[in-house]
Formats: C-alpha cells, structure tokens, sequence
C-alpha cells in the first residue's frame, strides 16, 4: 500500500475531494477539467492548451507505462509537446506505482516532481467527473497542510503569453521551398513536425509578432490556452493578413482567433471537449473522424458572415468544429489534427494546407 502526504481539491462551489500526493507537496489552484482520454499523459501534460488548468483524467489508472526520455530532432522532443509540464496539477484516481514500458525511463511520478508539479491520487473522479459536467468547469485549488491559496482563473489573464516563445525560431531551412509563419499561441511540437514532414521551411514567432513584414507563403495559428479573445494582438495581425489573401490554417485556438478576425465571435463552452476520442462531421458529407481535442471555447458560427462555411461539426453535441471561406484560402479547425495523443485520421488537412500554397 502507497500512502502520500494528504491532500485536497477543494472547488469554488465548495465541494472538496481528499486524496494523496505523488507529486510535488505544495499548494496551488487553476480552472479544474477533465479529459477523457485512456492514455496519452506524456503528450497531454506536456501540451500548452492546458496552462492554467488542474488536468482530471477519468481514466481510472494512470501511470503504468512511466514516461520516456528526452529525444530531439530537428530541435524538437519527439516524446513530449513542448519542453516541460504545463498542467498545473494532475488529478487521478488510481496511481501505478509500478511501471513497465520499452520506452520508460522514469515514473510519472518522478517526472512530476522533478517539474515541481502537484498530483494527487485517491480521489472519486467520477464523482468529479460527473460536477464538472452538470456544473461546468470550475475553478479549484489543491491544498497541502492547510497552506491555503487563492483560486486562480486563467481565462482572464493573457495566459498565451506565458507559452508563446519571445524570439523566432527557424527549422528545416532549406533553399526553394515554401516557407510558412506559425503564430505560436502555445504550438504543440507535433504541429511543427508535421510542417516538417511536408518540406516545408517552418518561421516560429510569438503570439504578437508583426509577421507581415517577413516574406512567407502560409500562416498556421497555433493551439493555446485561455480566452481567445485575450489575443487582441493576435487577432489583430491576423485581420491584416486576411486582407492580404496570405492562405492561412487554424488549428484549435487558431479556429476561434481566426473567427475572431474575420469578425466573428466566440463564447466559452460549459465543461469544454478534452478527450482523443471526439467525433467530428465533415460538413455536407457522411464522413466523421475521431479526433484529438483540447478546448474550453467555441466558434458561434452564427456571427460570422455569409462569405464563410462551417467546415466540420461536433457529432456529440453540434458546436463548431472549423470553419472555411468560401472563396479565399482560409480554413482552420477547432481539433488537432496533429493528433499526439490520438488518431492521424485528420492529419490530411496539413496536405490540403501546402495545396493552398501552391
């Protein structure tokens, strides 16, 4: 038997959950979500869209396969999709202690320390499960030894800006090829790669980099976290380069930016999609993909002018899942086709992209 240092998850609506530590022991509070998906937590953990957020995995176990080691190609970790944990707590309901994997070099619960992040283990999360849903995601704050902290919303801070990157950074340069800008909202390294794979010249920038005075070919307008509408910046840059007819492809965070530039609106969904297992409709056919998400907000793709089209639709509940213009190359989507974790099945979409810039 595995016993930690106590702790609590202590909610805003005032319902608390007891468990115990396998992480770091200290206090610490964000916007509480869940995820549904099986496996995945080294990708998970380490993805930008969930700074700000204490991560609950439904899941029951978690931990059996440990986690692997730092590999870097191309200046990228190949196991992880950025350099470090970004969650602010992890929340499960049964820890393994015990791990076996070809690829593991140490236990999640290692990993978590030495990143100095709080989890606990222990906790019902199906009953966490089930108040996030019928209440909505809420904010929360784990407290070890009645060190107690103020609750903390990410949503109403620019918490982009903690992710983005603060100096550009080119890969795969190469002479004659096509070169595209991705706007780093909190890209995920899967998303480089696949440009990568493309052969194509990838120009990372921050969130609120002035692109247009480069020569590109393309725009991608990365994943993140937070209130889209925080990236004023942003969404401004990405007006002008819709002006300028630049073809451009959002992914995530780059579905409701792009939305938001084109003069749309956004709003922010009850409990949000997080899971590898999201069914998504292509609009206008019988074709679902299952899909890898990541997001609190949405697209009200009634704001948005008749000049664009609903590209892809929830199965599960009918909110947008992307959108496209009719007549300019202008496409994004509020899924990761990126997948890591989760299924390639839409991994296509980075091919109708470099079409576009041709």
């Amino acid at each position: 038997m595995h016993e930690g240092k106590e702790a609590r998850l202590v909610l805003e609506n005032g319902d608390e959950f007891r468990g115990f530590s396998f992480g770091a022991g200290h206090s610490t509070s964000g916007e509480a979500v869940f995820s549904t998906g099986m496996v995945g937590y080294p990708e998970s953990l380490t993805d930008p869209s969930y700074k700000g957020q204490i991560l609950v995995l439904t899941y029951p176990l978690i931990g059996n396969y440990g986690v692997p080691a730092k590999n870097i190609e191309n200046s990228l970790d190949t196991n992880f999709e950025s350099d470090k944990i970004q969650v602010q707590a992890l929340i499960v309901s049964d820890y393994s202690f015990e791990y076996s994997h070809w690829n593991a070099k140490k236990s999640l619960a290692e990993w978590l320390k030495e990143e100095n992040i709080p989890a606990i283990y222990g906790i019902d999360t199906r009953k966490l499960t089930k108040t996030l849903r019928e209440k909505g995601a809420m904010l929360g704050k784990i407290i070890f030894d009645e060190e107690n902290v103020g609750f903390y919303d990410p949503n109403a801070f620019d918490v982009v800006k903690e992710v983005s990157i603060k100096e550009p950074i080119v890969y795969n340069e190469r002479p004659n090829q096509e070169k595209v800008v991705v706007v780093d909202c909190g890209v995920k390294n899967n998303i480089i790669r696949n440009l990568i794979k493309r052969n194509l010249t990838v120009i990372r920038v921050s969130y609120d980099y002035d692109f247009l005075a480069d020569f590109f070919d393309g725009l991608i307008i990365s994943n993140g976290p937070g209130d889209p509408k925080m990236c004023k910046k942003t969404i401004y840059n990405v007006g002008r380069a819709l002006k300028h007819n630049i073809p451009t492809f959002g992914i995530c965070l780059g579905n409701q930016i792009l939305a938001l530039a084109a003069g749309g609106d956004t709003y922010k969904l009850k409990y949000g999609h997080r899971s590898q297992n999201q069914p998504c409709t292509l609009v206008n056919t019988k074709r679902c993909f299952i899909t890898t998400q990541n997001h609190g907000f949405a697209v009200d793709m009634k704001s948005l002018s008749d000049e664009w089209q609903e590209f892809f639709v929830n199965a599960n509940d009918g909110t947008n899942e992307g959108i496209k213009h009719k007549t300019k190359p202008f496409m994004s989507v509020q899924f990761h086709p990126e997948a890591t974790p989760g299924p390639v099945d839409t991994e296509f979409l980075f091919d109708e992209f470099v079409k576009m810039l041709k």
